[in-house]
C-alpha cells in the first residue's frame, strides 16, 4: 500500500482494521490532515452506501479505522480512500488532504472556555511545578491560562482530551511515581500537553487545581471533540462551589 497526499504510511492493524499515519512539518500540521480525513469517513459511516465503515479512532498524528470484514478487507479500504483522494468522494466533495509539506485545511472545532480552581487542596501539585520549572506559583497558573490549546486527540479514558501545547518554560514531566487515585476534574499537565481528569482515575501527571465543568454529558458524550480549543480561567473556590449549588 503506497502513502498518498497527507497519509504517509498504512499499516493492517489484525484482520479487520487499518492505521493511517499522517505527514506534515509538524504534529499540528499532522493533527490537522487526521481531523480532515476523519469527518470525511464520519460523513462516510451515516452515508447508506458506506455500511463497511465500523469506527474511527483518531490519535495525535494516526486514524485507526475498523472496517466489517464481513463486507470488504484493507486493500477495498485502501483503494476507497485513494479515490476519495483524487475527488471520487461523493460525500466529501473536492479531493482531501495535500502533500507533505503542502497547508491542509479542516473546518474549525469548537471553542471551550473551561474555569479552573487553581490550588485546590484535592489537586495541588503547585510547589512541585514550580520547583520543577523554577517558576512562581502565580507565573504557573498565568502562564496555563495565557493561551488556548488545541485537543489533538481523546481516549486514554472517556472524555480524556489530549491539549497542547504547553508553553516550555511551564512544561515538565510525568510524576515517577503515579498516583492510584486522581479526582474528577483534576486539571493537569505533563510534558507539552494539560487535560481535565473526566472522572477519578489512576494518573502520573502534574495537578494544578480542579474544573467544575463535566467531560461527559448525560448519555456519557465527551464535551470535548479532537479539533476543539480550550481556553483555561482562573476561578475562586467560592466560584467553584457555586457550580455545584447551581
Amino acid at each position: 500500500m503506497q502513502p498518498f497526499g497527507s497519509i504517509k504510511q498504512f499499516v493492517p492493524v489484525g484482520a479487520d482494521a487499518i492505521m493511517l499515519y499522517f505527514s506534515g512539518s509538524d504534529l499540528e500540521q499532522a493533527n490537522a490532515a487526521c481531523q480532515q480525513w476523519l469527518r470525511v469517513l464520519d460523513r462516510a459511516a451515516s452515508h447508506s452506501e458506506r455500511p463497511w465503515l465500523v469506527e474511527c479512532v483518531p490519535s495525535y498524528d494516526s486514524l485507526l479505522i475498523i472496517f466489517d470484514i464481513e463486507r470488504v478487507d484493507s486493500h477495498f479500504v485502501y483503494n476507497t480512500l485513494r479515490s476519495w483522494q483524487n475527488g471520487g468522494n461523493t460525500i466529501s466533495g473536492p479531493a482531501v488532504g495535500s502533500p507533505a509539506g503542502g497547508k491542509t485545511e479542516i473546518a474549525a472545532g469548537k471553542c471551550h472556555t473551561l474555569p479552573v480552581w487553581y490550588g485546590a487542596p484535592d489537586a495541588n501539585d503547585l510547589a512541585e511545578i514550580s520547583q520543577k520549572t523554577s517558576l512562581s506559583i502565580e507565573e504557573a497558573i498565568s502562564l496555563h491560562t495565557s493561551i488556548e490549546y488545541k485537543v489533538y486527540a481523546v481516549g486514554f479514558a472517556p472524555g480524556f482530551g489530549y491539549m497542547g501545547d504547553i508553553v516550555p518554560q511551564l512544561q515538565c514531566p510525568r510524576l515517577s511515581t503515579p498516583r492510584k487515585k486522581v479526582p474528577k476534574g483534576a486539571v493537569a499537565i505533563a510534558d507539552r500537553q494539560t487535560a481535565v481528569y473526566p472522572s477519578e482515575s489512576p494518573g502520573g501527571w502534574n495537578l494544578m487545581g480542579l474544573c467544575p465543568e463535566n467531560m461527559l454529558d448525560k448519555n456519557n458524550q465527551p464535551l470535548l471533540s479532537a479539533g476543539d480549543t480550550v481556553k483555561f480561567v482562573s476561578i475562586t473556590e467560592s466560584e467553584f462551589n457555586a457550580y455545584h449549588e447551581g
